[in-house]
């Protein structure tokens, strides 16, 4: 059951968004049934390595054209932005149950010790990222920007579980079983940033106080005074990449 529902193709439709994107020398991550199109910048093989997976309505493109990749080769950090299959440059279809699976390859992909990564999941992306330290045991760190606590809240939203010939229960126990946020963060003993706007217009800033209360390593919380979900970046940059900074230096200290 649980498989069928977050494969279901209604959850792809109403959900997830893809486009098209193209950029010079993609970093291709074989999933089997797809190939992703991710992108990885390397500034040194000592360094930590970030694994950043984006949000809903971006593509691995938008990260590129905004400079990303040269704020964190200025932090010292490794970059490889992840692309979920049907985005961007990669094949395939948008299908949450796949896109889950696809994390623990695109974490072995880029060939960094656990110890020494670190997960950054935005919006949507902080599903995959959680996921990420979930699978894959010893990764040194997670970043959450305007995440999600509460996956069930936000399919709702967009589908009634009848559409999927499932009762409500029977959704949020598929989501339970799959995309349990809270004991996932629990059973995680890392180092956790969680990062959210006051004034988040589409994911309440109580997602983020509760991805930060059910995190269950050392913790941070900073919450934005300026900014909305997709401007937060935008209007807080020197603040945002001052503790993201802040936070790869701790997690390098405690790892090297």
């Amino acid at each position: 059951m649980t498989s069928s529902l977050l494969s279901h193709p209604l959850i792809s439709s109403r959900y997830f968004f893809p486009s098209p994107c193209r950029f010079a020398e993609p970093f291709r991550v074989d999933c089997g049934d797809a190939v992703l199109g991710c992108w990885y910048g390397r500034v040194d093989p000592a360094a930590l390595t970030v694994i950043h997976f984006h949000g809903n309505g971006e593509t691995v493109g938008d990260y590129l054209e905004e400079g990303f990749p040269e704020r964190f080769a200025h932090l010292g950090a490794n970059l490889l932005l992840a692309e979920y299959r049907g985005y961007g440059m990669s094949t395939g279809e948008a299908n949450l149950a796949a896109m889950l699976a696809d994390v623990a390859k695109v974490i072995a992909a880029s060939g960094a010790v656990p110890a020494r990564t670190v997960l950054f999941g935005r919006s949507v992306g902080s599903l995959f990222a959680v996921q990420g330290v979930s699978v894959v045991p010893g990764i040194a760190g997670l970043i959450l920007e305007s995440g999600l606590a509460d996956p069930l809240e936000r399919l709702l939203l967009r589908l009634h579980p009848r559409e999927l010939g499932a009762t409500r229960e029977e959704l949020a126990a598929a989501l339970e079983r799959e995309l349990d946020q809270r004991s996932r963060l629990a059973a995680y003993r890392g180092k956790t940033l969680v990062l959210h706007a006051r004034g988040d217009d589409l994911v309440d800033v109580s997602h983020g106080k509760r991805l930060h209360a059910w995190a269950g390593g050392e913790k941070r919380l900073h919450l934005f005074e300026r900014g909305t979900h997709n401007t937060i970046l935008a209007v807080n940059g020197p603040d945002y990449f001052r503790l993201v900074g802040e936070f790869l230096q701790e997690v390098d200290k405690a790892t090297a």
